[in-house]
Parts: structure tokens; sequence; C-alpha cells
């Protein structure tokens, strides 16, 4: 099954998520921001950086790149889609999830390993998990403080849509502690924290990020496939 990771201009962490997912035993294919064509990929991956400087906003110029407006669609008809970190500003930048990723609200970039509790295994990229386990991933972010309008934040507790929050501390003041939420369907998720940092023992803190990416071969596969 193949995978396509996106690099925008800024991507930095495009070579971790391929690497990532080829540990996970998937086929990698690199797409360029500029191509729409996905190159018959089954999934695809946003990575995290600063896509095209961070200019606007986080993610607001890459929302209009030529791959995704297919991404999108592709989405839209039940692709699987990860965002991580700047994937997961891009993700709300081109309304594939609700609410907004700003400014850390101690106003410092923070770098650590933090720990998250699954909430929702139930996903396109979360099945290999089971719900309320506890993992450990490293966390880089100077805008990952996810807000969103009250209405929005009781939807996504009442739909389960809410897949992952910090435990052992909040990095950056994100909204009810979450760390990552998916759509209605469950084939688009948004991470803040790196899970494609945490897949090798030699330079992870665990190998507990790997289990995003098995959990989309697993589905692909027709295993664990959200209902």
């Amino acid at each position: 099954m193949k995978i396509g990771v996106v690099t925008f201009p800024g991507s930095l962490d495009d070579g971790d998520a391929a690497r990532a997912a080829r540990i996970a035993g998937a086929d990698v294919v690199r797409l360029w921001h500029a191509d729409p064509d996905l190159h018959g990929v089954d999934a695809v991956v946003l990575p995290g950086g600063f896509s095209y400087g961070d200019y606007l906003r986080c993610g607001a110029i890459a929302r209009f790149a030529p791959v995704m407006e297919t991404i999108s669609a592709a989405a839209r008809d039940g692709m699987p889609v990860l965002g991580i970190c700047n994937g997961f500003q891009i993700l709300c930048e081109a309304h594939l999830l609700p609410g907004a990723l700003t400014r850390n609200q101690h106003l410092h970039f923070r770098n650590r390993d933090q720990w998250l509790r699954i909430e929702n295994s139930d996903t396109a990229w979360t099945n290999h998990f089971n719900t309320g386990q506890e993992i450990l991933v490293p966390v880089k972010n100077g805008e990952g403080c996810y807000v969103a309008d009250q209405r929005t934040l009781d939807e996504l507790e009442a739909n389960g849509q809410i897949v992952a929050r910090y435990i052992r501390g909040n990095p950056n003041g994100s909204t009810r502690d979450i760390a990552a939420i998916r759509n209605a369907a469950g084939n688009v998720l948004g991470i803040m924290p790196h899970p494609e940092h945490a897949v090798e023992a030699l330079t992870g803190p665990s190998l507990d990020g790997l289990g995003f990416f098995s959990s989309v071969l697993k589905h692909l596969a027709g295993v664990g496939v959200p209902a």
C-alpha cells in the first residue's frame, strides 16, 4: 500500500514522516506541493514544518497549493489523511478539520517529550491503539494551541472527534487539552505532537508513534475500519 508524503516549501519533517511510513511497511511516494497528481497513493501525510514560511498564518498559503485541491477532494471521498503539526494547521485552514491552531499561550516555542492519552481508537489512524492508552511522543511547536468556539468543542466531544489529549501537562494551552482531532468520518486526523519522531529506539523517546502509521495500513487492508 502506498502512502504519499507531501513536501511544501518550508517542510521540515517530510523525510521523517516518509521514514516512519516505510518502517511501518508502506511504500512511500513523495508528493510535491505544485503537482496536483497523487500518483496512485492510498493515503496522504501532511508533515510538520513551516510551509511557505508561515506567512499570513500557519498553513494559510499551503491550503491553496495545487496538491491540496486534489487531497481535499480525495479526503472528502474517504482517503485517509494525516496532518502532523503544520499539517494539522493546513487541514484546519483547508476546512477539512474544524477550529484553528494559534500561538502558544505562554508565547514560547515548546520542545519536549509529551504524554498523550488516546481518546478514540476508532479512526483510520489510531486503530492500533486502545482507547485510554497513554503514549509518549515528542512535541515541538510555537503555534500549537488548539481553539474553537464552544459549540464546535461540544460537538467534537459529543461525536468522539477528540482523538488524543495532552496529559501530565499541557505544553501550549490547547483548549480542553486537545492534541489531536478527527473529522466526522474518521479518515482525516490532525495531531500537533510528532508521532514520526517516535518510531525508532535510537532516536525517539518510545516506539509509540509507529502505531499511527501501522493503523492506516490496517485500515487500508480492511481491518479496524472506523464505523
